[in-house]
């Protein structure tokens, strides 16, 4: 089961508030401007900051 469409729509990331989006593998959630994955596990987004890895681009 997918992370639905309305849930992703209201989702923010912990650290700025900004917007997030699913990663290609749809296995995260990328914040572009704190450089972050929320890594999204059983179907549950894990939205803690400290549980958040970072990413290069």
């Amino acid at each position: 089961m997918a992370i639905s469409k309305e849930l992703l729509e209201i989702l923010a990331c912990p650290k700025c508030k900004g917007d997030i989006h699913l990663n290609d593998t749809g296995d995260g959630l990328i914040c572009d401007k704190c450089k972050l994955l929320y890594e999204i596990r059983d179907d549950i987004p894990i939205m803690l900051i400290d549980e958040a890895k970072h990413i290069d681009e």
